[in-house]
């Protein structure tokens, strides 16, 4: 159960829905507890009538008329507090389950990058929903159930032992077995739960791979063994199912057996209490009615535990994320300028999942109002600096300043609402254009989207689609193409308007001519703003007002276009190569 205290501060918060849940439950078992009484007197009554044989049948019937009218009554109140004792705990569960997703959601928006390289998306989203609907269960019906077998057991047992108490302890022999052999199978189907959420995460996650990568998968005509390996998941995940409820299955039988037991003992010892006149006839019937109405709660005993078994394992996977402290932790909530010169002090970033040296023992400075231009080979750690520069990551060694403020002691809010960044892929969501370009803003200008799709190069196609703005890209922007995503996420970027621009090599799918009045309208767009460009094409950088070329996380080279052509070095190599590939 320690894992299931995290909601305990749920049940705080709806406590009055729990209270008033708790006392409807009470009024209901009341009002099951009498008809048995109510049976006991008619019973009495009717065997009195024929052993004196002085009462006439109208007065038998009358006495059965009563108190079946008084049963029916009852039956129907119990049901009325039945439907209200479900309004408030199931009710309160659903609000729980609501604030649960709410705070798993916002938890997965504070974690850092690192986490999401570590952590598949199939078992991040069968955390927020399948697991959460089994927390579910557990504050529902597990724990309406609970309640009200404690106070059924309570109010039966009592009036139990007020009328026999020989009867009543033959009564309850078989429950000590049952809460043995709960206890017993418990922590094995709590195993077993775990074992199953496991599985559903992994065949969640081959699902949604499958579906992300189906272009790859249909070109590569691959589709049998992606069959074949969802499958086989499939296979095991059932195997591991069927594992599990063989074990509650046992739970049912095993009740069944126990209640005939205590029904059998209640008509044994019942007659022979009855025989040395210790109890009535009545007593007996009224004896058989408790037992009966014991049977369904301590039958649902055993899924009661199975409920807060799977929850339990269910809560402990969602605490492994949802008390996970984010790497990136915003030090301030105080607004804080984003201004002045950005310098790199002797930074190095080692990651950890991989181990990798990203960049080692890099310094620069990018002026206020300057264009810094990052060009290197793949993996040299150009993509790094961005993420360095959004806080997406922190430094191993060195820091990073804006103006003579530490990035760390930066408003995180502030510092990536301030700034503007182009990510390679440019990924895109999937509803329709307009909605994509205005993504950073709640508010939806027509105008500005208009006047940012046009900074883009990419207004003259939105206009020829049929739909104009209002098309819908699909997931990940499938229905468009790469030149065409990448020229959508740039508009995004150019909507937002920030103080600082990134673009992290988001112009390779664009044609040169397109590429260089984007990177015109850039510049007329970071007037007396600070910007970086990263690209592996020297012609993206040439009006950058310096330029550093990293070579496996260090800087090899570092000047103006002009002063990198005159050092005859990578750039210059590369220069020549790429010019003379154009021509």
């Amino acid at each position: 159960m320690k894992h299931l205290k995290y909601l305990n501060k749920f049940f705080w918060k709806y406590r009055t829905l729990l209270i008033v849940g708790t006392f409807f439950i009470a009024i209901a078992n009341l009002f099951a507890l009498y008809p048995a009484e109510f049976v006991r007197i008619a019973f009495d009554a009717v065997i009195l009538g024929m052993e004196e044989r002085t009462e006439s049948t109208i007065n038998v019937s009358s006495v059965l008329l009563k108190y079946g009218s008084l049963i029916v009554l009852f039956a129907i109140l119990k049901g009325v507090f039945m439907y209200f004792m479900r309004q408030t705990i199931i009710v309160m569960s659903r609000k729980i389950e609501f604030d649960l997703k709410n705070e798993i959601y916002a938890q997965y928006q504070n974690l850092s990058i690192a986490f999401y390289k570590k952590n598949k998306t199939g078992d991040l989203m069968n955390r927020i929903s399948e697991d959460v609907s089994r927390v579910r269960m557990y504050l529902g019906p597990a724990l309406m159930y609970a309640l009200n077998i404690v106070i059924l057991f309570y109010l039966v047992i009592t009036k139990m032992f007020s009328i026999s108490t020989v009867l009543t302890l033959y009564v309850l022999i078989p429950l000590p077995i049952l809460a043995l052999t709960v206890y017993s199978v418990s922590n094995n189907i709590n195993f077993r739960s775990e074992r199953v959420q496991e599985q559903l995460s992994q065949l969640t996650t081959i699902a949604q791979e499958t579906y992300s990568g189906i272009k790859i998968t249909k070109s590569f005509n691959n589709e049998q063994n992606a069959w074949r390996i969802f499958v086989d998941s499939c296979k095991e995940y059932t195997k591991k199912q069927l594992y599990l409820v063989k074990i509650e299955a046992f739970f049912f039988p095993l009740i069944i057996t126990l209640i005939g037991a205590s029904t059998i003992l209640t008509v044994y010892i019942g007659g022979l209490e009855n025989f040395k006149g210790n109890i009535s006839t009545g007593n007996i019937a009224e004896f058989i009615i408790y037992v009966n109405m014991l049977a369904w709660p301590v039958a649902s005993v055993g899924w009661i535990t199975s409920l807060v078994q799977r929850a339990a394992a269910s809560q402990e996977r969602i605490n492994a994320f949802l008390l996970l402290p984010s790497d990136i932790q915003n030090q301030t909530t105080e607004n804080t300028p984003i201004e002045g010169d950005i310098s790199f002090n002797n930074v190095q970033l080692i990651y950890d999942d991989t181990n990798i040296t990203a960049l080692d023992d890099v310094s620069f400075t990018i002026k206020e109002g300057q264009t810094l231009g990052v060009f290197g080979k793949t993996g040299c750690g150009k993509s790094t600096i961005a993420n360095l520069v959004c806080r997406l990551y922190d430094t191993t060694n060195g820091n990073i300043t804006f103006g003579n403020t530490d990035i760390k002691k930066l408003n995180l809010n502030n510092l990536r609402s301030a700034i503007g960044y182009i990510p390679q892929d440019g990924y895109l969501f999937s509803g329709t254009i307009r909605e994509n370009i205005a993504f950073a803003s709640d508010i939806i200008d027509e105008e500005r989207i208009l006047e940012a799709a046009k900074k883009a190069e990419i207004l003259e196609e939105i206009n020829s689609f049929t739909n104009g703005l209002d098309t819908i890209i699909g997931e990940r922007g499938v229905q468009l193409s790469g030149g065409q995503r990448q020229r959508l996420a740039i508009a995004r970027t150019f909507y937002k308007q920030p103080d600082f621009f990134i673009f992290d090599d988001c112009l390779s799918a664009i044609d040169a001519t397109k590429e260089q009045k984007i990177l015109h309208n850039l510049r007329l767009e970071s007037r007396g703003k600070s910007s970086i460009i990263i690209s592996h094409r020297v012609s993206s950088l040439k009006k950058a007002d310096s330029i550093i070329v990293l070579d496996e996380g260090k800087i090899t080279e570092q000047g103006t276009h002009q002063e990198l052509l005159a050092l005859k070095g990578f750039y210059f190599t590369m220069h020549n190569s790429q010019s003379n590939s154009v021509v």
